[in-house]
């Protein structure tokens, strides 16, 4: 749990949506952020944690399992 909570304390640094993630088919999405607003170092630390960026969006299949 702490990596989870590691990436969306950097995530909040870049805005704090109303309705910030959505799981489905075990994928964790994070919405509301645009992955161009973000650090390339907070990028890279991200994906250490376990997320990925696709069509601009952070997603992460190891906190979408169930």
């Amino acid at each position: 749990m702490k990596n989870l909570i590691e990436a969306l304390t950097i995530l909040l640094k870049y805005g704090n949506p109303e309705y910030p993630t959505h799981c489905e088919q075990d994928v964790l999405e994070i919405c509301g952020i645009n992955s161009g607003d973000v650090s390339e170092s907070d990028k890279g630390r991200l994906e250490e944690l376990g997320f990925l960026i696709e069509d601009g969006n952070f997603y992460s299949f190891r906190f979408g399992s169930a």
